[in-house]
């Protein structure tokens, strides 16, 4: 499926992006976008649908000159990527799950019982961003939470391999007092049938919290890999394992520290738009203040975000 990207703010380095750009990264500066026009969209002309992005409120915000350069400096980072660390599991089936979740979820539980070979482990979720970006030579970390099991060890190796660092997102007090099982990494059962159609089950999707939602503040060593990043890649997905609070604060942190915002929001968009006050919160911030917006252009055509 191809991907359009929207830019809501020049970027803050050239492109295709040097490792090390000699010099300082301009202050980000908002510019308008129309809205009820097909000026924007990717979608044919023809289309009596357009993608309708609502304008901020407040005036367009500006980092003082003076922390520009200082910012600048600490660049030493191309891309960060922010939670959605899984491992997939790709298996054939003789036919997908039925639709209801108390069935999904027995035969989630019943796949789950005894791993399955390794040869059919993968990174998912956001390890391919930073993958990708490492193979194109760029230098990336990922910050999320990996567990201290078979699985979490498999997704670490995978990284390491790749050249890729991980900043875990837990803290020691969090860890201590919270339930184990919380603290296992996140897995999605990709079942595909004879057909070749695909479908997903995770523990994710039958939690009535986030995964991880004994997180509430960030960790000094995760602002600092913030800080150092040129790029902070956020996707939808995020919302199923942090609180809506905890995202926003690795958002405006971000902004403070002159690093880029990039934000995916997937499949999840439509639910988000649906959710919670604190997701729709949440996902009206992202639309205000990311840099850059990436969708497939059936998102641009068939999902209006007001």
């Amino acid at each position: 499926m191809h991907h359009q990207s929207i830019a809501f703010k020049p970027l803050q380095f050239p492109f295709p992006p040097r490792l090390h750009p000699p010099n300082a990264i301009p202050s980000r500066r908002l510019f308008p976008l129309h809205l009820n026009t097909t000026a924007y969209s990717p979608c044919s002309a023809s289309s009596s649908r357009s993608f309708h992005i609502p304008l901020p409120t407040h005036p367009p915000r500006s980092l003082p000159s003076s922390n520009s350069t200082k910012n600048a400096a600490l660049k030493t980072v191309d891309v960060a990527t922010l939670g959605n660390l899984c491992v997939d599991i790709v298996l054939n089936v003789p036919k997908l799950p039925p639709s209801s979740k108390g069935a999904r979820k027995a035969i989630m539980e019943q796949l789950s019982s005894s791993p399955p070979d390794k040869q059919y482990w993968e990174a998912g979720g956001n390890c391919n961003v930073a993958i990708a970006a490492a193979r194109l030579g760029l230098n990336c970390i990922t910050i999320g939470y990996v567990g201290n099991e078979i699985y979490g060890k498999f997704l670490l190796d995978v990284l390491r391999d790749e050249g890729i660092r991980i900043v875990g997102m837990n803290e020691e007090a969090d860890v201590v007092n919270s339930p184990s099982a919380s603290h296992q990494t996140l897995l999605c059962w990709v079942l595909v049938d004879p057909l070749q159609k695909h479908g997903f089950c995770s523990p994710a999707d039958f939690f009535e919290e986030p995964a991880f939602s004994w997180m509430s503040t960030l960790s000094e060593e995760v602002k600092r890999g913030i800080k150092r990043s040129r790029i902070l890649f956020c996707n939808g997905y995020d919302f199923d394992e942090l609180c809506p609070g905890l995202i926003l604060s690795a958002v405006d942190y971000a902004i403070e520290a002159g690093t880029s915002v990039f934000f995916d929001p997937g499949p999840r968009g439509k639910s988000l738009l649906r959710g919670t006050v604190e997701e729709q919160k949440a996902l009206r911030h992202f639309l205000r203040m990311s840099d850059v917006l990436l969708l497939t252009s059936d998102e641009v055509c068939g999902t209006s975000f007001h």
